[in-house]
């Protein structure tokens, strides 16, 4: 299994990023893809998750994101995507993308929100 998160980056409040997780080693379309994210000494936060096409691509995020992420996957890529919009300071941390079940984690991007 492999995880390979992009698109980070220094950006400014109020700024847009869009992340990429290009994933490999498994099925992917059978898996709940998660985005997560982490400051260095506090436990990962549940960004968003995004269901499988069985479920219509049910998404789910955490308050502190709701209308300004959002999440999407193209199965016929392999890759699950987070468009983070209206960026703000307290959205700087390491983001990685995460299958589920199972246990795999990418290296992570660093997303930095800062004037």
């Amino acid at each position: 299994v492999q995880l390979v998160e992009s698109g980070g980056g220094l950006v400014q409040p109020g700024g847009s990023l869009r992340l990429s997780c290009a994933a490999s080693g498994f099925i992917f379309s059978s898996y709940v893809m998660t985005w997560y994210r982490q400051v260095p000494g506090k436990e990962r936060e549940l960004v968003a998750f995004i269901g499988t096409a069985g479920t219509d691509g049910f998404t789910h995020y955490a308050n502190s994101v709701k209308g300004r992420f959002t999440i999407s996957r193209d199965d016929a890529k392999n890759t699950v995507y987070l468009q983070m919009n209206s960026l703000k300071p307290e959205d700087t941390a390491m983001y990685f993308c995460h299958p589920s079940p199972g246990n795999y984690w990418g290296q992570g991007t660093q997303v930095t929100v800062s004037s």
